[in-house]
């Protein structure tokens, strides 16, 4: 539980379930389970403005008022609990959905889905959606002058497991251009959704590929005015998990809540 402390700091108490051991505390340094811990706030500059000129859309839809304070429990309190069933088999595999192959370069996209401590968020529902190798979706609204693919849908789901890993298979999105301004085109990226064990741990981001050279030139990631919270949105490559023959292998991991939590809200 955590209220407002002085000098605008935060106070809370680590003794939620599935919290750290004492052990774990005290290796450490922190307080024995209880005690009242103070926390520095969190910077705003992780997360993207709700309000930034550059970026069209938030002059229109961005609040113009300050934030209304809710009670702790309705941010803490469990949050929805998925099944095995909401998952349909195969609904990880994006690329199986057609009478033929999709168009475009097969890719792996997998990760750990962590708490603010590093511990591992199971059974998080993670949904993806993504435009296809050409840079469009499936969408009435996307009307852009790029082909369909009649053999991809560009949406998926899965589960996390034990470690709280998750991964699909997919194809790389193309870039695309938008209305924000003059000639702007965005990075390709994907889309997550994901539900943690409390409310508070609901998330929605982007993902973007290493050296894409249409990020430092994107109106939407760069809402965000911390550079190294920029760079959490950025998945790696990994050979470890490419598929030989068949598919390349990208790592992005996400944090829920927490310093290092994962820009959300993009």
């Amino acid at each position: 539980m955590a209220r407002s402390g002085a000098g605008g700091r935060l106070e809370g108490r680590e003794d939620r379930p599935g919290g750290p051991t004492q052990k774990e505390r005290a290796r450490r340094g922190a307080p024995p389970p209880g005690d009242t811990v103070r926390f520095d706030p969190i910077p705003e500059s992780r997360q993207p403005a709700a309000i930034d000129p550059a970026y069209g859309s938030t002059l229109r839809r961005g609040p113009r008022h300050p934030p209304i304070a809710v009670a702790c429990e309705a941010a803490t309190g469990a949050g929805v609990r998925f099944g095995p069933d909401a998952v349909p088999p195969g609904a990880c595999d994006l690329t199986n959905r057609g009478r033929d192959e999709p168009l475009g370069q097969r890719i792996v996209v997998t990760g750990r889905v962590l708490d603010e401590d590093g511990r591992p968020v199971r059974r998080s529902l993670i949904e993806i959606w993504q435009c296809n190798a050409a840079g469009r979706y499936t969408h009435a609204n996307d009307q852009h002058r790029a082909p369909l693919d009649p053999n991809f849908s560009g949406e998926g789901r899965t589960l996390t497991d034990d470690d709280g890993r998750y991964r699909f298979i997919t194809i790389r999105p193309g870039a695309y251009p938008w209305n924000n301004h003059a000639n702007a085109w965005r990075p390709a990226h994907i889309h997550f959704s994901l539900f943690g064990n409390v409310h508070a741990q609901r998330l929605v981001t982007q993902m973007y590929f290493p050296d894409d050279p249409l990020i430092p030139y994107d109106a939407i990631i760069n809402t965000i005015p911390d550079e190294a919270a920029r760079r959490a949105l950025v998945s790696r490559f990994s050979m470890e998990e490419t598929i030989a023959d068949e598919a390349l292998g990208y790592v992005h991991d996400i944090v829920l809540r927490g310093r290092g939590a994962t820009p959300f809200g993009l």
